[in-house]
């Protein structure tokens, strides 16, 4: 059924873009994402597909755009990096707000200053209380595989809410890695029509778009948001279970890594769990019962399956790829929050928090090494010298 290529991330997004046909693409290029929506528009330009182009002239704008489109009746995609996403900020609130199922690849990048181009995870965590439904990919053909089902997912009739693809900068999108493309007629059956819902164009019934609210119902419209993207768990699953069929690719909320015998574990997203779990296969060789948890949807935030799969470890560290100045890395304060839950009046495992790779420092294999002879020593009875550390930093 599918093809065997090695394609960069970029291009490995491109064609999943290029197989959902979407109605309009509004975009402005930011590195590292400039490679994706130049392939797209290759695409349309050639007639490969019969997507509305705009040209933007900001990351606001297209974001704007794809409001308007989305809003109007349209299947709408959009890509952006780092200060790209920090300039749609007010439009992100409004696009999740109002409902719209926009689809948008994010190529994780530093945010400036001082300016930065290299992959890390500012973007995105900053990003993480928009309302946005967040998919985080380890490899091109995760992002892939992510980018397709983000259509069914953020399209859900119980749902229908924006949905970003997380990739790492460089690491993933301009690296060439061997994946499998599915066939167009599949995907194209697997997403399926676009089924519109309230178009501002259908003239016959006319509505409202994001209409003024005040104090007599805002807190009750916020809830309900709330409770909408609850829901993306249980979709997100369903989704998944459907595309293992289509692909024998089998995705869940989170991937466990030698985790069930483990009694001491890394928690990492994206592109680092590949390393982190070479270095987990080494320690297991050493006698460290190691373990790893890579998150895949980090909003909504799945709690109780994330504090219910940790809970029997003696110490874990979270490795955060973007830091919360001022309090603990962004993830870290998830996990956190899992394992409290999850422990209820036990005490659950020892928490250390280490920052990592800010601005595309590179993360080795003896980072997470000396991560998990730390975690090692943690369990066996060794204090915390200190809760937040940085890793790889040049004293």
């Amino acid at each position: 059924m599918g093809k065997i290529v090695a394609v960069t991330g970029n291009e490995a997004v491109a064609n999943a873009l290029r197989q959902a046909n979407p109605d309009v693409c509004s975009l402005y290029p930011i590195t590292p994402q400039t490679d994706i929506v130049q392939r797209f528009s290759s695409f349309v330009s050639n007639g490969v597909v019969d997507t509305e182009l705009i040209n933007a002239e900001s990351e606001h704008s297209a974001m704007s755009a794809a409001i308007g489109a989305a809003a109007a009746g349209g299947r709408v995609i959009t890509a952006t990096s780092s200060q790209g996403l920090a300039l749609m900020w007010e439009m992100l609130h409004i696009a999740s707000g109002m409902n719209l199922p926009i689809v948008m690849p994010l190529v994780n990048r530093a945010l400036s200053a001082p300016l930065n181009i290299h992959g890390d995870h500012s973007d995105g965590m900053g990003a993480r209380d928009t309302g946005w439904i967040q998919l985080w990919s380890e490899n091109a053909q995760e992002a892939y595989d992510n980018t397709i089902m983000a259509f069914r997912i953020a399209e859900h009739k119980d749902l229908r809410l924006p949905a970003m693809v997380c990739m790492d900068g460089f690491i993933i999108s301009h690296s060439i890695e061997r994946m499998e493309y599915l066939d167009d007629q599949p995907v194209k059956d697997f997403i399926g029509p676009y089924e519109q819902v309230n178009p501002l164009l259908d003239l016959q019934h006319p509505k409202s778009f994001g209409p003024l609210i005040l104090t007599d119902l805002y807190h009750e419209y916020k809830r309900l948001q709330h409770e909408i993207i609850g829901r993306a768990k249980n979709i997100v699953l369903q989704v998944s279970d459907e595309f293992a069929k289509l692909s024998g690719r089998k995705y869940g909320l989170f991937e466990s890594y030698r985790l069930e015998d483990a009694e001491v574990a890394l928690v990492v997203l994206n592109s680092a769990a590949g390393t982190s779990k070479d270095v987990v296969d080494a320690m297991r060789d050493k006698g460290i019962k190691a373990g790893l948890l890579k998150p895949r949807l980090f909003r909504p935030f799945p709690y109780e399956e994330v504090g219910s799969a940790l809970r029997h470890l003696k110490a874990v560290c979270v490795l955060d790829r973007a830091d919360s100045y001022g309090g603990y890395g962004p993830m870290f304060m998830e996990i956190s929050s899992a394992i409290y839950q999850a422990a209820g009046t036990g005490s659950g495992p020892r928490l250390v928090n280490k920052i990592y790779g800010l601005g595309g420092r590179d993360y080795m294999p003896e980072d997470a090494g000396k991560v998990l002879v730390e975690l090692d020593a943690i369990a066996k009875g060794a204090s915390v010298k200190a809760v937040k550390e940085y890793i790889g930093v040049r004293e």
